[in-house]
């Protein structure tokens, strides 16, 4: 795995200080980072009026890297609290960073939520949970978090994915791999841009519900869009016995290429990562959590970019597994 140099975007002082003072606001008129109607209108008029350094650096992401890190948001590590139990008892914990991340994501899009993840809040937060270690979620802690493009059973699924840190003593790397680093021979590429493959939805939805017309139907792991390939792909909700061999073993090259040009990022206090949810697949280092007020704690945010055209029209006819994505803007 690479360590190497991410592309970095910095927030001067005064754009920070910008958005912080806006979300004070936000959450003072409100006294909640629980989203409601009112609050998501107020968070859309503030983020239309911030100064155009604060735009200029959530501008879309512009490079193969698929990537770039956020810097110079301020976290108090005192004034935050211990990182929370787990999303369920987090409440308004961080609630500040939350209102951030929503100006954020209102920049670069339109904020998703879902009906059956994180009793549908708009920002997750993302922290190791006692008997949660072993998952493939983001409330595990002991094994790595394969690998894999965020929330890929969904066609509604965002193009965006925004990563805030909190705290991380620790160093806990965020894995991050493009499609557009990988070499695969045109041979694997036929093969896996063919929908032959079920994503099932993760346990983090706790509400979702098989399709009553039978079984999953199958997707592509690979796109043909403009500018090179994309990809849905997240193999541990993948029913690969499903595949013929010659398919099984071009995803099992397709996810080992990936593994081969993935990358580390650390992120600290302040630093958000934004992931283009389309050519880039992420997941998580192993770690031991203490669940002692001192764990590792991320803020999440996703977002769609209306009128992107980075996934099969075939996607609209999809069910989705009975889940909805709620978008703050939808007109």
């Amino acid at each position: 795995m690479s360590s190497g140099a991410v592309p970095i975007r910095q927030l001067d002082a005064t754009s920070v200080g910008e958005l912080r003072q806006a979300a004070e606001e936000i959450l003072a008129e409100f006294g909640t980072s629980a989203t409601s109607p009112q609050l998501l209108a107020s968070v859309a008029e503030v983020a239309g009026n911030l100064s155009e350094p604060v735009r200029h650096e959530l501008r879309p992401v512009d490079t193969d890297d698929g990537l770039f890190v956020l810097r110079g948001l301020e976290v108090d590590d005192s004034g935050i609290g211990p990182t929370p139990s787990s999303w369920a008892t987090a409440g308004d914990s961080g609630a500040v960073h939350d209102i951030v991340m929503l100006l954020l994501a209102t920049l670069m899009g339109n904020p998703i939520a879902w009906e059956g993840q994180q009793d549908g809040r708009f920002v997750h937060n993302i922290v190791p949970a006692p008997g949660h270690e072993t998952a493939q979620t983001g409330a595990s802690s002991s094994v790595l978090l394969s690998p894999h493009t965020e929330d890929a059973f969904h066609p509604g699924r965002a193009h965006l994915l925004m990563l805030c840190c909190l705290r991380n003593h620790d160093n806990i790397a965020t894995t991050a791999a493009s499609i557009r680093h990988v070499q695969l021979s045109e041979a694997d590429v036929a093969l896996l841009t063919r929908p032959k493959l079920a994503i099932l939805p993760d346990d983090a939805y706790t509400e979702a519900q098989g399709f009553e017309g039978g079984e999953p139907a199958p997707v592509p792991t690979l796109f043909h869009a403009e500018g090179g390939l994309t990809l849905r792909f997240d193999p541990a909700y993948t029913p690969l016995d499903a595949a013929s061999p010659a398919h099984r073993a071009a995803y099992e090259r397709l996810e080992a290429e990936l593994a081969r040009v993935s990358r580390a990022v650390c992120l600290s206090p302040g630093e958000v990562l934004v992931v283009d949810n389309d050519l880039v697949v992420h997941g998580r280092v192993p770690f031991q959590a203490r669940y002692d007020g001192t764990d590792r704690w991320l803020k999440r945010a996703s977002v769609r970019v209306p009128e992107r055209r980075t996934r099969p029209l075939a996607e609209e006819d999809e069910h989705g597994y009975g889940q909805a994505a709620i978008e703050a803007h939808a007109a």
